[in-house]
C-alpha cells in the first residue's frame, strides 16, 4: 500500500522562493527545500508545512508503510491558474506512483479549498493543516505592533487621527455636554477616515496637475465643468430660497421637495452643459464618438423631467403648488406626473434613436 503525503501550497511561495519546478519528490530533495524556502523568507509558514509533511512521511516509515513525499506549488497568480497547474502534477504523481491514498498537508483556509480537486484524482485520508504555535502568542501581537509602528503611513492613517482626538475629548467635554462633545468629535473623525479610505488626497494631489493638462489640451469640457459648477450653485441657491419655514416633522419632507422641485432645471441644465463639453471633445478628438457620450445629454434631461414631475405631483398633493389649467381643464396631480414620465422616456427613446443613428448602430446594440 502506497502512501502520498502531499504538500500543498495553492499561491505558489514554495516554487517561487526555491526556484524550482514543482512537483517536488522524495525525501532528501524536500529536506534541501526546506532550506532553501527558510533561507528566501525565514517568516514563511511554508517552512512549517514542508517540515510537517517529512514529519507525517517519517511517521508512516515508522509503521512500516511505504510513502511517497511530495510538494506542489500553484504555477500561476491566477486561482484558476494554480488550481489547474495544481490538477496537473498530481495527475503525473498518481500517474506515475499510483498510490492508494493520501495526507494532504496544508497551511491556510486558503489551500484547504483544492482538497476537492485532489480527491478528484485520489483518496485522501486526511488534512493536516499546519498552525504555527507562536501565532497565538503574545510575542505575536507584539510582533505585528511593531511592525505597524514602523510604518510611517500607518501611522499618520491610523495614530494622528486618533491621538488628535483623544486630546480634544477633555477639553469639549469641560465645555460642552457628552452627546454634544461626542457628536463633534465623531463627525470630523469620520470625515478624516473617509478622506483617507476614499483616497480623497491622491485625487487632490493629482488635480492639479489634471487642470493644467486639461488648459494646456485646449478642452472645451474646461469651459463648460466651470459653467456647470456655476449652474449648480445656482440651482442650490434657488432651491434653498424656495424652501419655506414651517415647524413640526412633516414639513421636512415638504421643504426637501420644495428644494428640489426648485433646483432640479437649474441642476440638470448644469449637468447637461457639462456633458455637452465632453461630447464636444470627443468631437473634435475622435473620428467616432461612442454612444455613451451621445446619451448622457437626453438621460440627464429625462431624469430631469421625472425627478421634477415626482415632486411636483407630491407639491400640488400637498397644495403648496396651484393646480394648473390646460385651455380651462384643470391638470390634477396625477395628470401632471403621468405627463413628466411620459417626457422623460420620450426624450430618452429620442436620445437612443439619436445615438443609433450618429454611430451607425443598430438599436438592440445601442440599448445592450
Amino acid at each position: 500500500m502506497t502512501t502520498l503525503v502531499l504538500c500543498v501550497d495553492r499561491s505558489g511561495d514554495i516554487g517561487r522562493a526555491a526556484g524550482l519546478e514543482t512537483p517536488i519528490v522524495g525525501w532528501e530533495a524536500i529536506q534541501s527545500l526546506v532550506t532553501d524556502v527558510g533561507l528566501a523568507d525565514p517568516e514563511d509558514s511554508s517552512v512549517n508545512c514542508i517540515l510537517e509533511s517529512l514529519r507525517v512521511a517519517r511517521d508512516l516509515r515508522d509503521e512500516r508503510e511505504e510513502t511517497v513525499l511530495a510538494v506542489v506549488s500553484g504555477g500561476t497568480d491566477s486561482l484558476v491558474g494554480a488550481d489547474r497547474s495544481l490538477s496537473a502534477q498530481v495527475d503525473t504523481l498518481v500517474e506515475e506512483y499510483e498510490p492508494e491514498s493520501a495526507i494532504v498537508v496544508l497551511d491556510s483556509a486558503n489551500d484547504e479549498r483544492v482538497v476537492p480537486v485532489i480527491e478528484s484524482r485520489v483518496r485522501v485520508d486526511s488534512v493536516d493543516r499546519v498552525v504555527v504555535r507562536q501565532a497565538h502568542d503574545i510575542e505575536s501581537t507584539y510582533y505585528l505592533l511593531k511592525q505597524f509602528l514602523a510604518d510611517e503611513e500607518l501611522r499618520t492613517t491610523v495614530l494622528v487621527p486618533l491621538g488628535a482626538t483623544l486630546l480634544l475629548l477633555p477639553i469639549l467635554l469641560t465645555q460642552f455636554p457628552p452627546a454634544v462633545a461626542l457628536a463633534g468629535l465623531a463627525a470630523p473623525l469620520g470625515a478624516a477616515l473617509l478622506y483617507k479610505g476614499l483616497a480623497i488626497d491622491e485625487y487632490l494631489s493629482e488635480m492639479p496637475e489634471r487642470v493644467r493638462a486639461a488648459l494646456y489640451s485646449g478642452r472645451v469640457s474646461v469651459v463648460t465643468y466651470a459653467v456647470s459648477l456655476g449652474l449648480g450653485l445656482v440651482g442650490i441657491f434657488l432651491g434653498a430660497l424656495s424652501v419655506s419655514p414651517g415647524a413640526g416633522p412633516e414639513s421636512v419632507v415638504v421643504r426637501t421637495m420644495q428644494f428640489t422641485y426648485s433646483a432640479v432645471p437649474w441642476l440638470a441644465l448644469a449637468a447637461l452643459t457639462a456633458s455637452a463639453g465632453r461630447l464636444l471633445d470627443e468631437l473634435i478628438g475622435a473620428e467616432e464618438v461612442s454612444t455613451p457620450y451621445l446619451n448622457l445629454p437626453f438621460g440627464v434631461v429625462a431624469l430631469g423631467f421625472v425627478v421634477r414631475g415626482f415632486a411636483g405631483w407630491f407639491l400640488q398633493r400637498e397644495a403648496v403648488l396651484a393646480d394648473p389649467r390646460l385651455w380651462g381643464y384643470v391638470i390634477t396631480p396625477q395628470q401632471r406626473l403621468a405627463a413628466f414620465i411620459v417626457a422623460g422616456i420620450v426624450v430618452s427613446l429620442v436620445g437612443v434613436r439619436v445615438a443609433a443613428s450618429v454611430t451607425g448602430e443598430s438599436l438592440d446594440d445601442v440599448v445592450q
